[in-house]
């Protein structure tokens, strides 16, 4: 009888385990298919992100205390990133907005220190203030200075080999720094929005705040793919 009772435990026991065995096997492959099934979701969204035609939405000028905070609060509720041409200037006087940016994704340039525009008699003042607004970003964020927005547009292509930076322009201006029409900005920049587009913008206003995330918010229903410009140069 005791035979028979400890085989029964025996048995009991081996029976346990292999439900054990079962059950965690189970586990284990709900967790395999899990896993493989977000993969699979994962590599259609990032499809799906490829396939979308690239935009650059950029800012120059800041960044100013409170209008460039509210621009970023309003990016990151997107989810889109921009591109910040700023002034060495500003960006002293408010580096925790140049921190937050940086923090945050979005591709930090160069304006000058104090929107200087090149001229003939002024190359190398242009060029020491390059050269001081990139220690003012770089003492900040702790990143290399590689982009500059040359104020006007005005530019000499030698000092891309001095100082090692590459020039940015633009090809949709909605000249939002002297209106303060918001409607008419917006259907400026989205009437002309392509693919590749590179959108000059300002973060120095209310008006071109509010212009700024509507077009924002009219280009991704139109399946625009913000990206900072690097990728619309490069890639």
């Amino acid at each position: 009888m005791k035979k028979r009772k400890a085989a029964m435990v025996i048995l009991g026991m081996g029976i346990l385990l292999l439900l054990f065995l079962l059950f965690r096997t189970a586990g284990i492959a709900a967790t395999g298919s899990q896993r493989l099934l977000s993969l699979f979701s994962q590599g259609e969204e990032e499809t799906e992100e490829a396939e979308k035609p690239k935009i650059a939405i950029t800012f120059d000028d800041g960044p100013h205390p409170y209008y460039t905070e509210d621009l970023l609060d309003g990016l990151k509720e997107r989810g889109v990133v921009a591109s910040f041409f700023v002034t060495g200037k500003h960006a002293a006087l408010h580096p925790d907005v140049i921190r937050r940016m940086s923090e945050e994704g979005h591709l930090i340039g160069n304006h000058t220190y104090s929107h200087i525009q090149l001229q003939p008699g002024n190359r190398e003042k242009f060029r020491e203030e390059l050269v001081k607004t990139n220690a003012v970003i770089q003492e900040i964020t702790g990143k290399e200075v590689i982009y500059v927005r040359p104020p006007y547009g005005t530019w000499d292509k030698e000092l891309e080999s001095e100082l090692n930076m590459i020039p940015v322009l633009w090809n949709v201006d909605p000249m939002d720094w002297c209106s303060d029409n918001v409607s008419c900005i917006v259907k400026k920049v989205v009437g002309k929005a392509k693919e590749n587009a590179i959108i000059l913008m300002h973060d120095y206003s209310e008006s071109s705040i509010t212009a700024a995330l509507k077009v924002i918010d009219e280009l991704l229903e139109e399946g625009y793919l913000f990206v900072t410009v690097e990728e619309i140069l490069f890639e």
